[in-house]
């Protein structure tokens, strides 16, 4: 009983010092990090994690030198190496998370010229991704051996090590294909994060790339989530892939009466009096003419995706509103000539129409002049031939 007690005191008191130690040191780097931004992400990030590390670690040590032997010692002590495993593998997560933060804190990505820093934050965070997993692994790895019947087979798991590696490759081929990918979308440059990108059809931004999955926020705000493989293995879109500005067309069909100088200056106004418009690129072209109707096509330019959809909408209801406010007649109409018929009894043949005649002989194939005859002979079947009269050229 006073072995207990003692281990009990032991506890307590080092979890104490511990708590206290852990809690000034974060006082102090809160306080440097008014003026420094990684310390205070420091002191955000890893707080709990360098608190469970040290309490643990203190707990550990203070029953291995100070607790002296009570009941249940070794499964306590094997118990506090586990954890201790465990919150030193969180507490290098934290740090990750912090120099994630601290790589990323140089380049903004809310600006128009951004890509060099989307590429950056795209392959930090697969970086930070492929860390975790490698310190989860490895902290397994190491917990399984702290336990005498683990090591005991490390010989015949490395043995049979040829084997094994190759059911799992079999096994895991679609994870691992999916895997590689993100790694090379990350560091080949073909995607990237807020990358703005046309797959199945969908417009959206590339939100999240991931180990096995990319995240696409569509437009209107629904998420298409794809295996990293389809960005490697199928055709996308990247309307963003060397910069942001992008070019669109708007079209109008309207009637062939319709003025085009006059409406290219009314785009060229409409373009000049909104923000939307990077200053590169406004057109008026004439790109059909079917139908009845000529289709115009305005070409635009924009800094980013988004501008550039609510401006091909503004030039299209801009040039809509002008043909139907200043020329009307230049609305999209069909044509048709009717002809009117004259009253009373229908005459079977008009009074000025040509008198009816025979066909005649060059119009027919099988009869008349040249071999006309001689080919019907030949057509006529099966029966006795047909003997051709001899024409007259009398």
């Amino acid at each position: 009983m006073t072995s207990l007690l003692t281990a009990l005191l032991a506890v307590v008191v080092a979890a104490g010092a511990a708590l206290v130690t852990v809690e000034v040191v974060h006082r102090i780097v809160r306080r440097f990090g008014r003026r420094s931004a990684v310390l205070s992400d420091l002191a955000t990030t890893a707080h709990r994690p360098f608190l469970a590390t040290a309490v643990v670690f203190a707990v550990q040590v203070a029953v291995r030198g100070f607790a002296g032997e009570f009941p249940g010692r070794a499964g306590v002590v094997h118990a506090l190496v586990i954890l201790v495993i465990a919150a030193v593998a969180w507490l290098v997560g934290a740090l990750l998370l912090v120099l994630e933060d601290l790589a990323l804190a140089r380049w903004r990505v809310d600006v128009p010229d951004n890509m060099r820093a989307r590429r950056l934050k795209t392959q930090v965070q697969m970086l930070r991704r492929v860390t975790v997993a490698a310190i989860v692994v490895l902290t397994i790895g190491v917990m399984l051996m702290t336990f005498p019947g683990v090591r005991a087979l490390g010989a015949s798991v490395l043995a049979s090590a040829g084997v094994v590696s190759v059911i799992a490759a079999l096994a895991a081929q679609s994870t691992l294909g999916n895997v590689f990918a993100g790694l090379q979308l990350a560091f080949s440059d073909a995607v990237r994060i807020d990358d703005v990108v046309v797959v199945e059809g969908e417009w959206g931004r590339i939100e999240d790339i991931t180990l096995t999955y990319v995240a696409v926020q569509i437009w209107d705000d629904r998420r298409l989530i794809l295996p990293t493989s389809y960005f490697t293995t199928k055709p996308f879109q990247n309307w963003t892939r060397t910069g942001s500005a992008v070019l669109g067309t708007a079209e109008v069909d309207v009637d062939w009466s319709a003025p085009v100088e006059p409406m290219r200056a009314e785009l060229r106004a409409v373009c000049e009096g909104t923000e939307l418009w990077d200053g590169r690129v406004c057109v008026l072209q004439v790109t059909e003419a079917i139908g009845g109707m000529i289709r115009l096509r305005a070409l635009v330019s924009a800094h980013d995706a988004g501008a550039l959809w609510d401006l091909r909408c503004l030039v299209r209801e801009r040039l809509v509103a002008w043909v139907f406010e200043h020329r009307r007649d230049a609305l999209p109409r069909m044509r048709a000539d009717v002809d009117t018929l004259p009253r009373g009894p229908v005459k079977s043949t008009p009074d000025n129409a040509a008198p009816v005649r025979e066909s005649s002989d060059d119009s027919r194939v099988f009869s008349g002049i040249g071999d006309g005859d001689e080919r019907a002979a030949a057509f006529s079947g099966p029966d006795d031939k047909a003997v051709v009269p001899p024409r007259d050229h009398g």
